[in-house]
């Protein structure tokens, strides 16, 4: 992939040397084949990103031409009214003060913040920060100082015409620096035709994948033309250099996670898991309603707001039944109530972290069922084991972390069909990406329990039963998106 660089008129950037192609922003507009067959990555650095201008339009038909391009459309948008971008100002002015610490207290009433890169080493995480919020190439912070805290006022493009001359020379390193990325370990790779980031933490005790079956992964892809690169919860600046993303850290929409994704999204790269599953599959009660609207089986269910539903629960369900905090994962926040005073404790603490809560009708069983399901499509099927004396596959108090319980592999033709069938049923109401259907199988027929946006993928237990079919099919889901 090349990069080029737009620009008001092509002779806005003479005075800058760069290897890059430039073009006006006029001349990519009037010749939609200019890049055919190609994946170029934009750099828009027209004068104006204005609505309907030809700034805007450049980023806009960038997208529908398949090429990256920063800044994008949405990004454009969110800078024309504070308002629209007023979430992001706690975080960004915290970061902001502590720039004014390391500086001593002196402030500019302005800084232009270059890819991410400010003037100097003390503004670095605010930049980087900034460029996380907002992926442009040259953005001017205003900046309102007391004395003791200093807030942003503004937050807006810096076009090429308004560098002050002492600023040219760093805009150039900034971004030699930020095109430079992609390619600094180029002599070092194998070809491939694509490159997947994997964002990971080798540190994680409850990892989706483990390292070892990503690497198993990257042997199974780049016999496919691809190439898998692990990348850290540092490096959403430098997302763009890769064509897709799979998240193998465990999602969440309150971390860095959530932010990989929508930026993802956001620059046109196939994503699992895309925000929009974390977002439906992360909360309980949100899963546990749109399985009842589309009359998939679920375990009976009771919302409980307060205390005054508690009562309802019993009589409804029984005892013992199942807790359960709406957020939660890796069975964190489930727990059984064996009687009505039991249910009002536990209830009673979770409430004042939780404004909601679900109880669900208690099913035994030894095993839960796993079918993966990918692109609506069965990928897998596991059942996972309980723990020894315990009644979860996961169990967390016990001394020394957290203890799992043993699983089976199983061919999916060797699956009952109406687990199966079920499972992809529900994951089709969240989404095309990757998902893991819990399901329990008892003499009463078949319940979902729930499902998962960020799937336990491992080599040798989720792929035991279909073997190396399943990474070949993850790898294609992500091929057959960017291929379209």
């Amino acid at each position: 992939m090349s990069w080029v660089i737009l620009t008001g008129r092509k002779s806005d950037l003479d005075e800058f040397a760069t290897p890059h192609k430039i073009i006006s922003s006029r001349d990519y507009l009037s010749h939609p084949a200019l890049f055919s067959g190609q994946r170029p990555k934009i750099i828009n650095l027209s004068n104006s990103f204005a609505y309907q201008s030809r700034g805007y339009y450049a980023s806009l038909l960038a997208g529908s031409r398949g090429h990256r391009v920063i800044p994008s459309v949405e990004t454009m948008i969110d800078l024309t009214e504070k308002k629209l971008y007023e979430n992001a100002l706690p975080e960004l002015e915290q970061e902001l003060n502590k720039a004014r610490a390391r500086l001593g207290g002196t402030f500019p009433a302005r800084v232009a913040i270059f890819f991410g890169a400010g003037p100097e080493a003390a503004w670095d995480r605010f930049s980087r920060l900034l460029f996380d919020w907002f992926r442009a190439p040259a953005l001017e912070v205003t900046i309102k100082d007391n004395g003791q805290w200093a807030a942003i006022a503004r937050i807006g493009f810096l076009p090429l015409t308004r560098l002050k001359a002492d600023d040219k020379q760093r805009f150039v390193a900034s971004l030699a620096a930020y095109t430079g990325r992609e390619w600094r370990d180029t002599k070092l790779r194998t070809p491939a035709r694509w490159s997947f980031a994997t964002l990971v933490d080798a540190g994680e005790e409850l990892a989706p994948s483990s390292i070892a079956s990503l690497r198993h992964w990257s042997r199974v892809a780049a016999r496919m033309g691809v190439e898998v690169e692990p990348i850290g919860k540092r490096d959403l600046a430098r997302l763009a250099n890769y064509d897709a993303l799979f998240i193998r850290q465990t999602t969440s929409i309150s971390n860095h996670t959530y932010r990989f994704a929508r930026r993802a999204e956001q620059e046109g790269m196939p994503v699992i898991d895309d925000p929009m599953s974390m977002i439906r599959c992360t909360n309980k009660v949100y899963l546990n309603e749109l399985m009842i609207k589309n009359k998939v089986p679920v375990p009976r269910s009771v919302m409980i707001a307060g205390p005054g539903d508690l009562q309802r629960a019993a009589e409804t369900l029984g005892f013992p039944l199942v807790l359960k905090i709406p957020d939660s994962s890796f069975s964190r926040g489930v727990r059984r109530a064996k009687d009505f005073e039991e249910l009002k404790k536990l209830a009673s603490e979770w409430l004042e972290e939780s404004d909601l809560l679900i109880a669900q009708e208690y099913l035994p069983t030894d095993f839960d069922w796993r079918i993966g399901v990918l692109g609506g499509e069965p990928l897998f099927a596991v059942q996972y084991l309980m723990v020894k004396k315990h009644w979860q596959i996961v169990q967390h108090d016990r001394r020394g972390g957290p203890v799992q319980g043993g699983f089976r592999s199983f061919r999916l033709a060797d699956t009952s069909a109406e687990v199966v069938a079920t499972a992809v049923r529900a994951a089709s109401c969240i989404g095309q990406g990757l998902y893991g259907v819990d399901l329990k199988e008892t003499p009463n027929g078949v319940a979902v329990i729930e499902i998962n946006d960020n799937p336990n993928l491992d080599h040798g237990c989720e792929d035991a039963g279909e073997g190396e079919a399943v990474w070949k099919r993850l790898t294609q889901w992500f091929l057959d998106r960017l291929e379209r």
